[in-house]
């Protein structure tokens, strides 16, 4: 009896953990995406390895922005609701709200988290894409790096790909590890 029970929690981890990860890949691979300008700094984290710190253009949005306009800061946590329309190559922010969508999340509407509001009238808000992680010795980019992000249908964005001068990550990089 405990060797079914322990295999039925073994597999029901298992499943749990595929399910994940297939939801993951079916998001990256047939969501709708958006090309988004970035700032990288280069951190290193001892337990976690390189990774990438991306500031997005979109990550600041002036209280005026917001449909219906903010008349005082948002608390941090809060989450914020951004509308984001093509301007050229890029995707930049068309509207922001606090209020959820009264119907499904159209593509290009994005779910974020507010980080903190500036004293100039600008929200800083968090999409979870503002790490990437990559291989020991190639965490300084050097060059503009632009991301391309796959948004599901709940508003939740994945980095699809990270770009250098518009060449994919791993290949720009490859002799930076030697």
């Amino acid at each position: 009896m405990k060797a079914l029970l322990l295999s039925l929690i073994l597999g029901l981890q298992t499943a749990f953990l595929l399910g994940t990860v297939v939801m993951q890949e079916r998001s990256l691979h047939s969501d709708p995406t958006v090309l988004l300008e970035t700032a990288p700094v280069d951190p290193r984290d001892l337990l976690r390895g390189d990774f990438v710190m991306l500031s997005y253009k979109i990550s600041r949005i002036p209280w005026a922005t917001f449909e219906p306009p903010l008349s005082a800061e948002p608390a941090p946590g809060t989450s914020v609701y951004v509308q984001l329309v093509p301007a050229g190559r890029f995707h930049v922010v068309g509207s922001a709200s606090l209020q959820p969508p009264q119907v499904a999340l159209e593509p290009r509407l994005v779910k974020a988290t507010v980080q903190r509001s500036w004293g100039n009238h600008e929200v800083s808000v968090h999409y979870g894409l503002e790490k990437y992680f990559v291989r020991e010795g190639t965490g300084s980019p050097h060059g503009t790096v632009t991301v391309q992000a796959a948004i599901t249908r709940s508003g939740t964005a994945s980095i699809k790909e990270v770009f250098i001068n518009q060449v994919p990550y791993r290949e720009a990089m490859k002799d930076e590890a030697r």
